[in-house]
């Protein structure tokens, strides 16, 4: 059965983007992507560069992890917002809202059904493990399908942002194995942790 895994990155506190919820590793974020992150990204995890990232970079690397990836409106808007109506072409997309009323892309699906009802069902089908890419809403939404976490941690702290998982997220302590690190010399980590 294939497993939904939050792939995400993380500051130091436990927070995915600023209060502004824009993209922090994006032109204007507050973290720059150090080289070896990069690297890391390229060689382990090369389906989850966007679309005109492994253009620029000549990623053509199909990925071993993922074939799917979901994620809620407001992270979807994050690149529409950039003029990409599928950050991720090479993956089957699936977008949960209920506000989008037509896909601005034929290829990115728009889910306004119950998230963990649309997961249970994926993880039924063949195929590789699918990616929640976030945000914290739908993270939330999701808290109790998901079965792997891997954080891309950044060596910084910020404060105050939007929270791994959304505050309005039922309060169920779970319990997590360490199933694997790599600690980057720039200082960032990749933290792999399964329920």
């Amino acid at each position: 059965m294939r497993k939904l895994v939050y792939y995400v990155a993380t500051t130091l506190d436990g927070f995915i983007a600023g209060p502004d919820g824009a993209d922090p590793t994006g032109p204007d974020g507050f973290w720059p992507i150090p080289s070896d992150y990069l690297e890391h990204l390229i060689a382990e995890y090369p389906e989850t560069l966007p679309g005109p990232a492994r253009a620029a970079l000549n990623v053509t690397a199909e990925g071993t992890h993922f074939d799917t990836v979901v994620e809620g409106r407001r992270s979807y808007e994050i690149g529409l917002k950039a003029g990409v109506t599928d950050a991720f072409p090479h993956l089957r997309h699936l977008v949960f809202s209920r506000t989008l009323t037509e896909s601005p892309d034929a290829a990115v699906e728009l889910v306004a059904d119950d998230p963990i009802a649309t997961v249970q069902k994926l993880k039924q089908e063949d195929g590789k493990d699918i990616w929640l890419v976030g945000g914290a809403e739908l993270a939330g939404a999701l808290y109790p399908e998901i079965d792997r976490l891997v954080l891309k941690m950044a060596p910084l702290t910020i404060g105050t942002g939007i929270p791994l998982f959304s505050r309005k997220a039922t309060f169920d302590p779970q319990s997590w194995k360490l199933a694997g690190h790599k600690v980057l010399e720039s200082g960032a980590a990749f933290v792999t942790y399964t329920r």
